[in-house]
This record gives C-alpha cells, sequence and structure tokens, in this order.
C-alpha cells in the first residue's frame, strides 16, 4: 500500500490564528456548560449549540472530542463569531440511553432555548435524535454515531452527519481484505445498530469482491461486556481463514488479550474497523497485534499544512496530542460555523439550505456536505498495525476520500425516504 497523504487544502481556521491569539483566549468550564461568555445568551448576541453525549460511558473518544469542541469555539469567537455573535456550546449527558438524549435535546430547546442540536456517539442515539430532529423541525447534526441509517434509510430534511459511516469505512476495508484472498471468514461484533450494521455490510461487499467467501462464525457480544475468553475460544473452533473485527474501546483490548494469550492472534489476518484510532490503540501498546488492517487515525505523521495547523494549535492549548476525537469534534463546530456564516444565523431553514452543498476545511482536508443525503464526504485512514517502541503505530497507511465511497445518487433515491 503506498503511503499517500491527502491532498493540501487551505489553511484551516486553526492555521488562521497565532498562538499568541490562542494563548489569550478565555474560557469557562462548568459542570455540564460550556458558555462563551455567560452573560452574553441574554443580550442576544450569542449562538447557542445545545450538544448531546454519552460523555460517561465512552470517555476515550469523548473527553478528546469536548478538547477539539472548545478549541474550535474558541477559534471562531477569537475571528469575530458568527456576524458579530458569539458560539455559546451547552452540553448534556445522555447516559448512553436513547430516551434520556431525548429528554436532554427537550430540556435544551425548551429550557436552554438552543438555536440547534448537535451530538451523539453510540448509533441508537444518534437514531433517536435524528427522529426527535424530524418531529420538532429542529436542525441536528450528527456528529459521530456510524450507523447509515441516519442518512439513508431513517434520513431527514433536518439531520446532517459529518463522520465517515459504517458503509463508508467497511467499503474501504474490503479492497484489503479481498487482497489478503482468505475463503473462510469469522465475524465479531457489538450487538447493537453500529455492530449490525457493519457486519451486514461486509458480507455483502465482502461476497461482491469474492463470490467464493465463506462466512463460518458471527459472534454477536453485548457493548461493553464482552466474555473474550468464550468469544476466542468460540472464533478458533471455527477455523477461520481471517476475522472482521467491529469490537471497540475496553472489548477490543479485552480481546486482543484474549486473542494473544490463545495464539488466535497473530496467526489469523484480522481486518477492523476503528482500532487504528488512539483512543482504541493507544491502550493496547506492546499487546498490538502487527499486521491487523484497520482505519484509524495516525495524528503522529500526517504531512499536510491543514493538520499541521490542527495539530500545533491543539498542542499549544492542551499540552496533548489529539484523539480522532479532536478532530470530529473540531470539525464539527467548525461545520456550525461555516453553515451559520453561510446562512447569515441559525434560523433552521435557511441553515438546512446553507448545508447542503457546504464545503468545509477540516484537518483532514476540505469535506462537502452532500445535497441529496446530507452525508458529509469525510474520509478516513487505512493501514495496518505496527509496534514501535512497545507502542501501536499505523503504517503503510493512506488517506480515503470518502466521497469514492458513497452509493450512487440512484441507490442512495432507494435508500432514503422522500422527505
Amino acid at each position: 500500500m503506498n503511503h499517500h497523504q491527502p491532498a493540501r487544502a487551505r489553511a484551516t481556521a486553526g492555521g488562521l490564528l497565532h498562538a499568541a491569539v490562542l494563548a489569550s483566549v478565555t474560557f469557562a468550564v462548568a459542570t455540564c456548560v460550556l458558555a462563551y461568555p455567560a452573560t452574553a445568551s441574554a443580550q442576544g448576541s450569542t449562538i447557542k449549540i445545545g450538544e448531546i453525549n454519552s460523555y460517561k460511558s465512552q470517555p476515550a473518544f469523548l473527553e478528546s472530542y469536548k478538547k477539539g469542541m472548545e478549541l474550535a469555539v474558541e477559534q471562531v469567537n477569537a475571528g469575530g463569531g458568527i456576524d458579530g455573535k458569539k458560539l455559546e456550546l451547552i452540553t448534556r449527558d445522555d447516559n448512553a440511553n436513547p430516551g434520556d438524549a431525548v429528554r436532554a435535546a427537550e430540556e435544551l430547546l425548551s429550557r436552554e432555548r438552543v438555536d440547534v442540536l448537535m451530538g451523539s456517539f453510540l448509533s441508537n442515539i444518534g437514531l433517536a435524535l435524528t427522529d426527535f430532529a424530524r418531529q420538532k423541525k429542529v436542525f441536528f447534526l450528527a456528529t459521530e454515531p456510524l450507523t447509515d441509517k441516519i442518512v439513508w434509510q431513517d434520513g431527514n430534511r433536518y439531520t446532517f452527519r459529518l463522520r465517515v459511516n459504517t458503509y463508508m469505512q467497511t467499503a474501504m476495508l474490503v479492497p484489503e481484505a479481498a487482497k489478503l484472498n482468505k475463503k473462510r471468514w469469522a465475524i465479531v461484533y457489538p450487538n447493537y445498530e453500529y455492530g449490525q450494521s457493519a457486519a451486514a455490510t461486509f458480507k455483502v461487499l465482502m461476497k461482491k469482491a469474492q463470490p467464493d467467501v465463506e462466512f463460518v462464525s458471527e459472534q454477536a457480544v453485548p457493548l461493553g461486556k464482552v466474555d473474550a475468553g468464550s468469544v476466542v475460544q468460540a472464533l478458533a473452533d471455527a477455523k477461520p481463514d481471517a476475522i472482521f473485527n467491529v469490537l471497540f474501546a475496553a472489548d477490543l483490548a479485552k480481546l486482543v488479550r484474549e486473542g494473544n494469550t490463545r495464539g488466535l492472534f497473530p496467526k489469523t489476518p484480522a481486518v477492523s474497523l476503528l482500532s487504528g484510532e488512539p483512543e482504541y490503540l493507544d491502550p493496547l501498546k506492546d499487546e498490538t497485534p502487527a499486521g491487523w488492517i484497520v482505519t484509524g487515525y495516525p495524528w503522529y505523521s500526517i504531512q499536510t499544512a491543514d493538520h499541521a495547523a490542527f495539530l500545533k494549535a491543539y498542542q499549544d492549548r492542551f499540552k496533548d496530542y489529539p484523539r480522532l476525537g479532536s478532530i470530529i469534534g473540531y470539525s464539527s463546530v467548525m461545520s456550525m460555523a461555516a453553515g451559520m456564516k453561510k446562512a447569515g444565523g441559525a434560523d433552521t431553514e435557511k441553515l438546512i439550505t446553507a448545508f447542503e452543498g457546504l464545503k468545509v476545511n477540516t484537518p483532514f482536508g476540505p469535506i462537502e456536505y452532500r445535497a441529496i443525503d446530507h452525508q458529509s464526504t469525510m474520509g478516513a485512514f487505512v493501514g495496518k498495525l505496527a509496534q514501535k517502541d512497545g507502542k501501536g503505530i499505523m503504517v503503510d497507511y493512506q488517506y480515503m476520500n470518502g466521497a469514492n465511497f458513497l452509493p450512487s445518487d440512484e441507490e442512495v433515491k432507494k435508500l432514503r425516504p422522500a422527505n
């Protein structure tokens, strides 16, 4: 695989601010509220973004995601805000529960009087908020949930999605999986919307790429509660030639540890969603399974102007390295800011019009929110896992432009309801 970087784009907003400006920006952090400034709302000089996420249940991703949002809000406001109005970010925890997420959305609209909604991590919660946006006719930017349904089967005119979805990431991995030329595949995934969708897509796309492929075992495990010993034993008993893994976070670490102990890895090749993301790769350390083909974020060696500007601003601000969550949080707020500037504010109908075809500069380069399905063209890095100095890294990677891994307009029209 050729080492290839995304095309250089115009400097991101991060590259437009000198470190001195960043250092001078002040911010206030309350338990669940980030206000910029706290008193401006009463004077009608702010635009409020209501953000809902699983902060307590998914801290590995969402702590850095929140930092990315903070950095973007600071940069937007230091640059004059939205036509002179400051952005105000108000966050709520959804307790990893769709019902709680909807109640939080109701409270943000009724009590906090937010102008727009944003967020969600788990796919089932993203779908609940997508439906809430449809019912309440409020603008919602789904930032992280991966399920395809948010923009296709359950899509609606009020909902847009930033992150590369399950179908797209799986489609990026399938050509590499086919190159392994392995016939007997086992699949392991978390048993909820994201995992079920990824497993189904992998089977369909692999059959197209390699008609003689067989799926000899499927292990669907409860999210966050994997019994790694029994799962690894079941995988080994099926004697697969290769494994497709969709587990992440603590479930991934347990699978890898047990698989290494029992000799399943690295003997059996694996193709794995998300495993190259620092949130999930870094904890593996010297247990990192070398050779796994993964999607991820090799922040330490991306050589583009857009990413270099973001990396410097982030490290200067937080004295830490970014994770993929940092990219998503930052790009989400920058997307909102770009849409609001184009719309002249946060009016729902004007914002929808502005977002359809909206182009935004991100640390990964330029992206566009497609008018036909409201999916952004943000891509992902695909490469292999390796170890260096006792840590897991991605090597032999390339950036896959999301625009190249989306269904045709004709297919989307069949998938997406009229709205």
